[in-house]
């Protein structure tokens, strides 16, 4: 295969699939070489930067998404005013953070971590593509569902990989599941964050 008609494949499938695909299978799919399908996506950015293209391939860890260049963003923004556009609440940050910092985890564990049931909030950041269901925990009563952080979520604060999150001020140590009390019931009189219908995220 020519190298061209190989930048034609690769760039088509990334296009085609639209969300993070895997080096290896991006190649396979290519009916190339890994090491080729990574030269031709530099090829391919340089080629973008070039002519001053609204899109590029951006790297998600061991992923690339071909994506627009964030420059455009306000535009983008505007023409898609929706919902999932609005700022995070402070509330929806401390859960991601908490996800983040400690992923894969429960919403229990969330819960007691905030002292405050989480749900609502957690629910939000499902359907916002920045949390995602991982399983369930077998070995915990229950088998409660496990939840980490998207390739969005990378996208969204800019990171290529999860080793690249900032280290916790003034802490080097980090919460466990090994630490999380499996009998820990939220107190919903306490309940502080957004009402079931999140209408405040």
């Amino acid at each position: 295969m020519k190298f061209s008609e190989g930048m034609a494949a690769v760039e088509a499938v990334l296009f085609a699939v639209g969300e993070p695909i895997e080096i290896d299978k991006l190649a396979a799919a290519a009916e190339i070489e890994k090491e080729t399908a990574e030269r031709i996506i530099d090829r391919l950015n340089d080629r973008y930067a070039e002519q001053g293209s609204a899109v590029l391939i951006g790297k998600l860890d061991n992923s690339y998404q071909m994506m627009t260049n964030p420059k455009y963003a306000r535009y983008i923004k505007t023409a898609m005013e929706t919902r999932r556009q609005a700022p995070l609440s402070p509330a929806a940050m401390e859960v991601l953070a908490i996800v983040a910092y400690n992923q894969p985890v429960t919403r229990g564990f969330v819960d007691q971590v905030r002292g405050v049931d989480s749900s609502g909030v957690m629910r939000s950041l499902v359907e916002r593509n920045l949390l995602e269901e991982h399983g369930r925990l077998t070995d915990v009563p229950g088998r409660p569902i496990a939840y980490r952080t998207t390739d969005n979520f990378l996208r969204c604060f800019k990171l290529n990989s999860l080793d690249d999150l900032p280290p916790i001020p003034g802490s080097t140590d980090q919460i466990t599941l090994e630490e999380y009390d499996d009998d820990y019931i939220p107190d919903e009189e306490n309940e502080t964050d957004e009402p079931s219908d999140n209408s405040s995220e």
